[in-house]
């Protein structure tokens, strides 16, 4: 199941609007054939895996992280696959909330004979349910899963008081940001940020390319560098202005959208959700500036947070917090992360925790 969970995580960014699943077939205790989820129109992890294995699917036991699917898409429904192939069991952590699913998928392979087991094993459970995060949560509200990422010093600051913020974080840590962005559909920034940093905003990972899929820029008031170093490079890039904003850029890799603004005068973020839900993309990571980042937390528009913190003091009152916006009146109204998992990176620290539900 391990081996499952890790090919799933590998299509994460690059199948959406389809869960990115895993799925191993396993015989007398050998792997005969494994396959992650293609991107659309192609084959489904199990079908992959089963491919894969040949003759040698006949009475092995398959080990996959989703339900397999019971309807016919751009493909025949999974669950048929694995009936055919003639396995003898399915086991598979997570049940899929698709409506032309829900249990469907399960209840059809029973009726043929195959054992289907649901591991109860906690870990086991978590790592899949959060490989298929973003899934999950458009399947239940339509949106797509934000997470909120920032790297930031001891002291809480992403810059001095002079804007130098390069590097807080240590190259591990800037790696594994990398691989977050490769993971996500999309990455949204701020104006702020492309003014200050020029970012390109791409994963630059051996071996993955094209990712991700979409650069977002808001930019409420359209003030956009036509230098910008994210539009000299190869990928699709959303630019994000507020209504009324008439600014143009003539470039091959930029596509202009007016969204509506908020009573601050700002793009509304729940908007820009719905823009990006609108185009497939089940997980997006805001990796932007203190105001864009505080506006997204003040909304509760945050799933999941993120936050590398190096072991360095910056200091200064002018230094740049992490997180700007309004803020808690109160501690009682502080955001306080739940299912929190600390690991250290190189000599950082890196905090994961999600939004009470």
């Amino acid at each position: 199941m391990e081996r499952a969970i890790e090919l799933g995580r590998e299509g994460l960014g690059e199948v959406s609007p389809r869960p990115s699943v895993g799925a191993v077939v396993v015989r007398d205790g050998q792997v005969v054939g494994e396959g992650r989820t293609e991107p659309i129109p192609g084959r489904h992890a199990e079908v992959v895996a089963v491919e894969q294995a040949g003759d040698a699917a006949r009475g092995a036991i398959v080990y996959t992280t989703l339900e397999p699917c019971a309807h016919t898409h751009h493909t025949g429904p999974c669950a048929d696959a694995l009936i055919e192939a003639g396995v003898r069991r399915v086991v598979c952590p997570v049940g899929d909330p698709d409506p032309r699913v829900d249990g469907a998928g399960f209840r059809r392979l029973r009726e043929a004979g195959i054992e289907v087991v649901m591991p109860l094993e906690g870990d086991l459970i978590e790592s899949a349910m959060e490989s298929l995060e973003g899934f999950l949560h458009f399947v239940a509200t339509g949106l797509p899963f934000l997470t909120v990422k920032f790297a930031a010093s001891l002291d809480g600051r992403i810059a001095t008081r002079t804007g130098d913020s390069q590097w807080i974080t240590s190259e591990d840590a800037r790696a594994r940001g990398r691989r977050m962005r490769a993971e996500s559909d999309a990455v949204v920034t701020g104006i702020g940020t492309v003014l200050a940093d020029d970012p390109r905003l791409t994963a630059r990972l051996d071996g993955v390319s094209g990712r991700p899929r979409l650069r977002v820029v808001v930019d409420s008031n359209g003030r956009m560098p036509r230098d910008a170093a994210l539009l000299g490079e190869p990928g699709d890039v959303l630019w994000v202005r507020g209504e009324g904003c008439a600014t143009e850029i003539d470039s091959p890799y930029i596509e202009a959208v007016e969204l509506p603004r908020s009573e601050s005068g700002r793009v509304d973020l729940a908007a820009l959700l719905n823009e990006l839900g609108a185009r497939g993309c089940l997980n997006v990571m805001l990796e932007a500036g203190a105001s864009l980042t505080g506006s997204a937390i003040d909304a509760g528009l945050a799933q999941k947070v993120a936050a590398f913190i190096a072991p360095v003091i910056i200091g200064g009152t002018d230094a740049l917090p992490a997180i700007g916006g309004t803020g808690s009146a109160n501690m009682a109204s502080a955001l306080r992360l739940e299912r929190v998992r600390v690991e250290q990176i190189g000599p950082d620290v890196l905090i994961t925790g999600y939004a009470p539900q």
